[in-house]
């Protein structure tokens, strides 16, 4: 089995078909696409495929570190992954024909007018052995 990493993204990635943006739909809409998720989720569960997965708010904040008795707060003027990730999903499947079959079913959760979104997503194996350096 090789873990995968789905990434659902707000922006930065291809146009979707469906490409009315979420603010747009209506409530009913939205409680559709987030159904079609779980239910996804459920039949992952059910085949022990799936891992986790959580939607994102949209609003973060960048921190790091930056000396003794400073404040630990940055947020720049740079494109930062609360405007880029709407969510993610892990999944532990045995191939990655399997991880791309999932991913473009995902990709088919409805949006506005019920029809599907069509939208990319980004698919990520987990690092399975850490890279070497050869000289």
């Amino acid at each position: 089995m090789a873990k995968y990493l789905l990434l659902k993204h707000y922006r930065g990635a291809p146009a979707a078909v469906n490409d009315v943006p979420m603010d747009q739909w209506t409530p009913q809409e939205i409680t559709d696409h987030i159904q079609y998720m779980h239910d996804f989720a459920a039949r992952l569960e059910k085949t022990g495929e799936f891992v986790d997965g959580q939607a994102l708010a949209p609003e973060g904040t960048w921190v790091r570190y930056d000396g003794e008795d400073r404040p630990p707060v940055t947020d720049g003027p740079f494109v930062e992954t609360k405007d880029l990730i709407a969510g993610w999903m892990v999944i532990d499947v045995d191939t990655r024909q399997r991880a791309l079959e999932l991913a473009a079913e995902l990709s088919a959760a409805p949006g506005a007018g019920g029809r599907p979104i069509h939208e990319w997503l980004e698919l990520r194996p987990f690092l399975t052995t850490p890279p070497t350096i050869t000289e």
